[in-house]
């Protein structure tokens, strides 16, 4: 099989950081003329164009077209809920591993450091570890062990409800970026934050209330005493200093990164259905100059699930059950090496270089489940799931966000696809207007908005609602029939299992190409007009 594994290391991921933070350059407006980033007209800032590298723990994935369902070479529940059709993916950032349970005892962690007195926060962010109890199987030491046990540290977490991930996934994003912005001295580092500077000076003086949130943040409502570092971005913004919102610095007025800096990285969230099957599918290392030399029903080439090379010939590619009663093989020569689930890294990476994307754990995808989802979907990265929401505004002249008791925005169901008027936004709207607003959340599903009837059937005559969400890949406790990346199940999302764990994704912004190193390229033409 052809790889084309991208490894991007932690010195990569400091190299991203690096050149978000290049020199901004001092080209004009090829429309008006007038230069970037001086601030004697305007202080208009234009940075270097950067193309963000993935967030810690991501792998590119380089998106492209793809029959959905196409590797599902047999359909044995006659369930028909994955009928192949072409979709496209966009490129994206996906995690060479699913979350283990280092990861989240860190996460546990930060949030008995941060809110120490508050017990429910805690006790919500607890996998339910009484996922392993059954009444007739001895499985009663993984309830205390397999969470905290150092033995079990690189193992996936399980028991961990689609809720809880989604929350994992915000808080990730809210550490990463703040990492981002202490070691680039844009917020105070730590270690002076914690009161160990030059001297053994006392912890500072801060004003933040609340931990850092990368929305908060870049709406210009975390900064201060004790919160903004050493070296902030220069404001070129004239006005600014005279409306008294700049902070000064060494060299002048001084303020927060933007998004526009490309210095943030987008937020962790779980991956679309449609982009963990393509990922899994991995067909990009069967592929040469848009021709597919060959199909996959599994993450690796092959109708089977051995090894038919010669040094491991015979080793079982995935962690799965082999048969009723065989988990793991015969004591001496064991099979997969694994009882239940098995390390992150363990056995081969796909092409994309991704671990376990069949077998260990079943995984939470953000779709919502319907049998008939491929009627629906959209040919371009398709998603059934979406419930479009606003930010709410304490002060909706100044445009300052509500906060939760947490710090982070405060966001209610949207009542339009599109953007309000000013009138609208203030509450000043006609009545016509005021009465649109006040009707139902704007749903972008196409039956629940045209179906005033039959959408309640959901929940009612079948265990399908709209809390059913996807899970895909497999696990330590299926037959190999469920490692194919087509087939598909789903489980409230308010529940957990130990056959479930999870991965985050983040989304990739600018040209979709991953490596263009080697293939054919137009070339790139300057624009000859100038302004006179």
């Amino acid at each position: 099989m052809k790889r084309i594994t991208i490894y991007f290391t932690a010195g990569l991921f400091l190299l991203g950081i690096a050149t978000s933070c290049k020199k901004t350059t001092s080209s004009s407006s090829s429309k008006t003329g007038m230069a970037y980033n001086n601030k004697y007209n305007g202080g208009f800032e234009v940075n270097n164009k950067v193309k963000a590298g993935p967030g810690p723990g991501l792998i590119a994935i380089e998106g492209g077209t793809f029959v959905m369902g196409g590797s599902l070479n047999q359909d044995l529940g006659y369930e028909f809920d994955n009928v192949r059709r072409r979709v496209t993916v966009a490129s994206f950032y996906m995690d060479e591993t699913e979350v283990a349970n280092v990861d989240w005892l860190e996460y546990l962690h930060w949030i008995k450091r941060t809110y120490p007195t508050d017990a429910e926060y805690y006790y919500n962010a607890l996998p339910d570890t009484l996922v392993w109890r059954q009444p007739l199987s001895y499985n009663e030491p993984y309830v205390n062990n397999y969470l905290r046990h150092p033995a079990f540290q690189d193992y996936p977490v399980v028991g961990v409800s689609w809720e809880q991930a989604n929350d994992y996934c915000v808080w990730r994003t809210d550490r990463v970026n703040e990492e981002i912005l202490r070691r680039g001295g844009y917020l105070l580092d730590y270690k002076t934050l914690a009161g160990g500077g030059k001297g053994g000076a006392p912890a500072a003086t801060t004003t933040a209330k609340d931990p850092f949130n990368t929305d908060i943040y870049l709406n210009g409502q975390f900064r201060g005493e004790g919160i903004d570092g050493k070296k902030m971005k220069k404001d070129l913004n004239p006005n600014s200093a005279a409306a008294g919102t700049a902070t000064t610095g060494k060299g002048g007025p001084v303020r927060p990164v933007r998004l526009e800096d490309g210095i943030l990285k987008q937020p962790y969230r779980l991956p679309t259905e449609a982009e963990w099957e393509y990922a899994a599918l991995s067909l990009a290392g069967n592929t040469e100059y848009e021709n597919i030399a060959d199909g996959k029903i599994y993450p690796w080439n092959g109708l089977g699930v051995r090894s038919p090379k010669k040094r491991t010939q015979g080793m079982i590619y995935a962690n799965f059950k082999r048969g009723d009663g065989d988990n793991m093989g015969t004591g001496g020569y064991l099979n997969d090496k694994a009882d239940i689930t098995a390390p992150v890294r363990y056995y081969i990476p796909n092409d994309f270089g991704l671990y376990n994307m069949a077998g260990n754990v079943s995984e939470w995808t953000a779709d919502v489940y319907r049998k008939l989802s491929f009627e629906d979907f959209a040919d371009f990265n398709p998603y059934r799931g979406n419930e479009f929401v606003n930010k709410r505004l304490t002060d909706k002249q100044k445009g300052l966000y509500a906060k939760d008791k947490y710090g982070r925005p405060i966001k209610d169901p949207a009542p339009s696809s599109k953007k309000q008027t000013w009138a609208e936004l203030q509450g000043k709207g006609t009545k016509a207007d005021s009465s649109a607003l006040s009707g139902k959340p704007y749903k972008p599903d196409f039956r629940g908005f045209k179906d005033t009837v039959n959408a309640n059937l959901y929940g009612i005559t079948s265990l399908v609602n709209d809390r059913s969400r996807v899970y895909k890949g497999g696990s330590w406790n299926d037959r190999a029939y469920w490692l194919n990346p087509a087939t598909r199940r789903f489980m409230q999302q308010d529940e957990g299992s130990a056959e479930i764990g999870f991965r985050a994704a983040m989304t990739l912004v600018g040209s979709p190409e991953i490596n263009p190193q080697g293939k054919p390229q137009f070339p790139k033409y300057k624009s000859k007009a100038k302004a006179k």
